[in-house]
C-alpha cells in the first residue's frame, strides 16, 4: 500500500498560551520539491523543526514512511531526515573534520573522492579539505553544511532559509545543487525560503499564515 514519506495529521505547537501551529495536514511524497513559505513569526522554522524531530508538537502526529516519529530512534532518524540550519553550524578545525563527520557516526570509512566531487559541484575544490573553518565566508561555510548533509543521501533533506544571509551567487550556487539532489538523486526537499526564484522551482508551495496551512502549485508562483 502506497504512503507519504512525511505526513502531517492534525498538528498542533503551543508555547504557553501563543498557539504557534494550529491543526496543520499536509503530506510529502517521495521525491517531492516543497516550498514553504509565509510571513515573518508565522511558524515556518517551527514546523520544519518539528518535522525535524528537534521540537515536539503538542498535539496531532507526525509520520515519516508510514510511521510516527517517536517511534524511531532520534540518532537514527536524523541520519534520514537531515535538517540544514540558516545560519551554518560548522564544528572541529577544518572542513574535512566536518565531513568525515556522517561516516564516523555510521561508522564507514571516510570516500574523500565523493567529498571532492561535492566540492567541486559548489564552486570549490580539494584544498578546501584542510582549510580553517574560521578562515571561510558564510557562503563558504554555508556550502560545506550543506555537502555534510548529503555526503551520505539523506531521505529527507529539510532546509530553514539556508540562502537568506548569502549574496546572489552563492545563493544560485546552493539552489542548483539542492536541485540536483532533487532531481538525479530523488531526494525529498522541503524548504523554507522567501526567494521567488527558489518557490518557483518547487513542486508545491505549502504557505503558512497565522500558523495554519494554504497549498498552490509551484507554478502559480512564476
Amino acid at each position: 500500500m502506497y504512503e507519504p514519506i512525511i505526513e502531517l495529521n492534525h498538528v498542533s505547537f503551543k508555547v504557553a498560551d501563543k498557539l504557534i501551529l494550529n491543526d496543520v495536514n499536509f503530506s510529502v511524497d517521495k521525491g517531492e520539491f516543497v516550498t514553504i513559505t509565509g510571513p515573518s513569526g508565522s511558524g515556518k522554522s517551527t514546523l520544519l523543526k518539528i518535522i525535524a524531530s528537534m521540537l515536539s508538537q503538542t498535539a496531532g502526529t507526525i509520520q515519516y514512511k508510514g510511521k510516527k516519529i517517536e517511534e524511531y530512534d532520534p540518532i537514527d532518524y536524523r541520519k534520514e531526515v537531515s535538517y540544514g540550519f540558516q545560519t551554518a553550524v560548522l564544528f572541529g578545525k577544518t572542513v574535512k573534520d566536518n565531513l568525515v563527520f556522517p561516516y564516523e557516526i555510521r561508522q564507514k570509512l571516510f570516500d574523500q573522492d565523493k567529498a571532492i566531487g561535492y566540492l567541486e559541484k559548489v564552486g570549490l575544490d580539494e584544498t578546501y579539505l584542510t582549510k580553517n573553518i574560521n578562515d571561510l565566508s558564510g557562503g563558504e561555510k554555508q556550502r560545506i553544511a550543506l555537502i555534510r548533509n548529503v555526503l551520505i543521501l539523506p531521505e529527507v533533506l529539510l532546509l530553514d532559509e539556508v540562502t537568506s544571509a548569502l549574496d546572489e551567487e552563492n545563493k544560485k550556487i546552493i539552489g542548483h545543487f539542492i536541485e540536483e539532489m532533487n532531481q538525479t538523486e530523488q531526494v525529498t526537499v522541503l524548504w523554507v525560503t522567501h526567494n521567488p526564484s527558489e518557490v518557483a522551482e518547487s513542486d508545491r508551495v505549502i504557505s503558512i499564515i497565522n500558523g495554519g496551512v494554504k497549498e498552490k502549485n509551484g507554478l502559480e508562483n512564476q
